[in-house]
C-alpha cells in the first residue's frame, strides 16, 4: 500500500457498514479519504474517531440519487484535493418486494443508487484521473454475489437485476480502459452475506437483523481487506471480481 500514502480515495455509502469499514482501513494505510453519504454526521464522527491515523478522513454530504449532487461532491473534491485516485462505489440499497409486488418507484431509486450513480462516479473519477495524468488509479466497485446468481427469495429480484448490472458494467469498463491504453484499473468485491445495516433498512425494521443469526456472517472488516488486497496488487496485475462468503453460506 506504500504507492497509496497521500493519495485521495473516494467512498461511496460511507457512514456505516462497509463504507465506514473502507474509510478506517484506507485511513489506517495513509491515505486522503472523503468519505460520501447522505448521512455526514455520522461520517463526521468516524473522522474525529481516527484523528491520529496516519491518512485523514473528509465527510462530504451526498445524495447519490441526485445527479447534481454527486458533480458537486467531484467539484468540492477537485477544490480541496486536486482530484480522486480512487474510486469505491459502495453505495447500494434494495426494497422488500417482489417484482410482483414492487413499485416503479423503488425500482428507479435502486437502478438511480446502485447502477447510475455508480457509473457517474466512475466516469467523473476517471476524467479526473486523466485530467491530472494519472494512470495508475483504480476503480473498485462494491458489488454483491446476487450478480452472480439467481436466489429463490423474491425480495430481492430486482436488487440482483441491479447487481447482474454492475457485473456487465465491471466487463464494459475494463475493456473500454483497455482499448484506451490506460492502465487506470477496475475491480469489484461481491459479497455474500455481511452483517450491516443493509437487511435492517430493507425490511425497514430491526427484524431485518435475524437474518444474521442464522449463520456465521461476514463482517465488513472482511470486505475492507479484501479492497486493499486489490488496491495492493501492482499495477500490471488486474484483479477482476472477488466473490466472498461466509464459509457456511449455501449460495
Amino acid at each position: 500500500m506504500e504507492r497509496w500514502v497521500g493519495r485521495v480515495a473516494l467512498v461511496t455509502g460511507a457512514s456505516v457498514g462497509i463504507g465506514a469499514a473502507i474509510c478506517r482501513q484506507l485511513v489506517g494505510a495513509g491515505m486522503k479519504v472523503v468519505g460520501a453519504a447522505r448521512s455526514v454526521e455520522k461520517i463526521q464522527a468516524l473522522s474525529n474517531e481516527l484523528s491520529g491515523k496516519p491518512g485523514s478522513l473528509t465527510a462530504m454530504k451526498c445524495d447519490l440519487s441526485k445527479d447534481s449532487d454527486v458533480m458537486n461532491l467531484f467539484t468540492s473534491i477537485k477544490q480541496q484535493f486536486g482530484g480522486v485516485d480512487v474510486c469505491i462505489n459502495n453505495a447500494g440499497l434494495s426494497h422488500n418486494h417482489s417484482l410482483l409486488d414492487g413499485t416503479p418507484e423503488e425500482w428507479r431509486e435502486m437502478l438511480d443508487v446502485n447502477v447510475v450513480a455508480l457509473c457517474l462516479c466512475t466516469r467523473e473519477a476517471v476524467a479526473s484521473m486523466r485530467e491530472r495524468n494519472v494512470d495508475d488509479g483504480q476503480i473498485i466497485h462494491i458489488s454483491s454475489m446476487s450478480g452472480h446468481r439467481v436466489t429463490p427469495n423474491p425480495a430481492v429480484h430486482f436488487y440482483t437485476a441491479t447487481k447482474y448490472a454492475v457485473t456487465a458494467l465491471l466487463e464494459g469498463l475494463r475493456l473500454e480502459l483497455r482499448d484506451a491504453k490506460s492502465h487506470i484499473r477496475v475491480a469489484a468485491v461481491s459479497p455474500g452475506i455481511v452483517e450491516t445495516e443493509f437487511a435492517p433498512r430493507m425490511q425497514k425494521s430491526e427484524a431485518g437483523r435475524k437474518l444474521y443469526t442464522t449463520l456465521e456472517c461476514l463482517q465488513p472488516d472482511d470486505i475492507a481487506s479484501s479492497v486493499l488486497h486489490v488496491l495492493s496488487a501492482p499495477p500490471h496485475v488486474q484483479i477482476h471480481d472477488i466473490l466472498v462468503r461466509p464459509t457456511e453460506q449455501a449460495s
